[in-house]
């Protein structure tokens, strides 16, 4: 289960890469068939006033985004309605998801600040030190008691507010995401034609990819399939859950009562003996380290890997559209919650994908507009508009079933409306897709359901908690420390080497200092 929060928090509360493989290493349809709109929380939809019009000239934005598709004509007969419905203007910087976190370091290295940044990672130093530097307005006494708010207070991820703050105070304005994000992608159609069944534990998980790898199972003759491809740098250990099946989520103390980073418990270090297994087994690519996310996607989507990670549930059903082009038979399904030693590859997230940040130049004036913007869109109808488009443009009803036009995907796209917006809470949106039939979303909920994933899986303390130390002293560590895991894992290092050299990292005097202040907040946060 998750980390229960205490009763304070239930109110309402990308670095310049150290190095080029550094920087690698890090991150983030069927036209017209039958569709169901997205299920949500069984909640009343929040009231969604359209902002007023008469005297008052549109609101002009300027901000970035992440971008996981083609970049969208903003042009379109979408986008003019949503800025018509929303009486703005979006001036939006498209940046590809893989590329984010580099030019995110740039922007705030120049001090060319846009008017609304979007941030990947709340954790992220340079975010963190141009908060502290005054870059970013604090939004705390203008959201107050969120009585001016009370779709952002009521419809965003639970505790969203609290576990989004940057050193305690509401900076950023969190982007809801469901907490249960999705588990390893697998071609039960090679499962079943080997005669495999589904993988329960990690160590079936490994043998069947291994199984998978040393048969010519796409009947070319090479025997050169793939086992395993990442979409997110397996050194976060939360790419695929695997971290967790090794207990790396659950705190764990030093002689001193430091709260040890995550990355360096022995737990982190059982992940690595096992990565380094299946490289050994040749079911983990051979360029796993400097894989870029497109390239672990294409090479699944082109039927040459067996499995995926890191994507979520709702991405299933595309995966199996792409792949059948090229291999009629593929089935892509989603493996249950895999045991490990020390629980399951399972992890939720708090709620919260990135957040957006306001420049400090822009007035404040403006800044309770661009607030405005963000509380009239967190609702279910903005929602539902993000997902299905418009009706007779982007998707007729058919005996009450949404049916999306050859236009959706062209205009809507799955993944651009949600990026300007900070989203209406939906536990199963990561779960269901617009693009499927209601017949397989609704199978999809009750798999899951049935498997453990809304049950099964943990909070990291990590997700929340910080340590000014920590952000001043590990990127002095990060690129060694990435290089030595890759070592372990390729087997150019022994597994004693590795665990002596994280022994002297945790032994260094600012990383001692880092766990006591992580244990303190993880004190005041948690209670524990």
């Amino acid at each position: 289960m998750g980390l229960n929060y205490p009763k304070r928090m239930r109110g309402p509360t990308i670095k310049v890469a150290i190095s080029s493989v550094l920087a690698l290493l890090l991150l983030a349809g069927c036209s017209g068939s039958p569709n169901a709109a997205i299920p949500t929380n069984p909640v009343e939809p929040p009231s969604s006033k359209p902002p007023e019009t008469k005297s008052v000239s549109p609101l002009e934005i300027q901000m970035t985004a992440r971008l996981f598709e083609e970049a969208p004509n903003m042009e379109n007969s979408y986008w003019k309605e949503f800025m018509k419905r929303t009486h703005t203007k979006l001036n939006i910087e498209w940046i590809p998801d893989g590329d984010y976190t580099t030019k995110l370091n740039l922007i705030l290295a120049s001090g060319n600040i846009p008017e609304v940044l979007v941030i990947n990672n709340l954790k992220h130093p340079p975010v963190v030190n141009a908060v502290r530097n005054g870059a970013f307005w604090d939004l705390t006494p203008i959201l107050g008691d969120f009585s001016k708010y009370p779709n952002l207070k009521n419809y965003s991820a639970p505790d969203s507010w609290v576990t989004s703050r940057i050193i305690g105070k509401n900076y950023a304005i969190p982007k809801n995401r469901p907490q249960l994000s999705g588990g390893p992608k697998i071609r039960k159609d090679w499962l079943d034609k080997l005669g495999i069944p589904m993988p329960q534990t990690m160590d079936e998980y490994r043998i069947a990819l291994k199984k998978i790898v040393d048969a010519d199972i796409d009947g070319n003759g090479k025997k050169d399939t793939i086992g395993l491809v990442s979409k997110a740098s397996l050194f976060s250990g939360s790419a695929g859950g695997f971290g967790d099946a090794f207990g790396m989520g659950k705190p764990t103390f030093d002689a001193d009562g430091g709260l040890i980073y995550e990355q360096l418990t022995p737990q982190y270090a059982d992940m690595i003996a096992w990565l380094r297994d299946l490289y050994s087994d040749g079911v983990l690519a051979k360029e796993f380290a400097v894989m870029k996310p497109t390239q672990a996607v294409e090479l699944f989507e082109a039927g040459k890997a067996a499995s995926l990670i890191n994507e979520s549930f709702r991405w299933d059903y595309s995966f199996m559209s792409t792949i059948k082009k090229v291999q009629p038979e593929a089935i892509v399904d989603t493996v249950p919650p895999l045991q490990g030693l020390n629980g399951y590859a399972v992890r939720y997230s708090t709620g919260v994908d990135g957040a957006f940040l306001i420049s400090k130049k822009v007035p404040e004036e403006k800044v309770r507009r661009i607030l405005d913007f963000f509380e009239l869109t967190n609702s279910k109808e903005y929602y539902d508009f993000s997902v299905n488009g418009l009706e007779g443009i982007h998707y007729n009803k058919v005996n009450g079933e949404i049916v999306l036009t050859d236009l959706h995907k062209k205009e809507v796209g799955s993944t651009s409306p949600w990026q300007p917006i900070t989203l209406f809470f939906d536990k199963y949106g990561k779960i269901v897709t617009p693009v499927a039939p209601k017949e397989y979303n609704d199978a999809k909920i009750k798999q899951t359901e049935s498997q453990g994933y809304l049950t099964k899986g943990v909070i990291s303390p990590f997700s929340v908690i910080d340590s000014s130390t920590w952000v001043a002293t590990w990127p002095k560590f990060q690129q060694e420390w990435t290089s030595m895991s890759v070592k372990a894992i390729v087997g150019q290092i022994s597994m004693d080497e590795y665990k002596a050299y994280v022994k002297k990292l945790n032994d260094d005097p600012n990383i001692k200092k880092s766990y006591q202040e992580f244990a303190k907040d993880y004190k005041e946060t948690f209670g524990k």
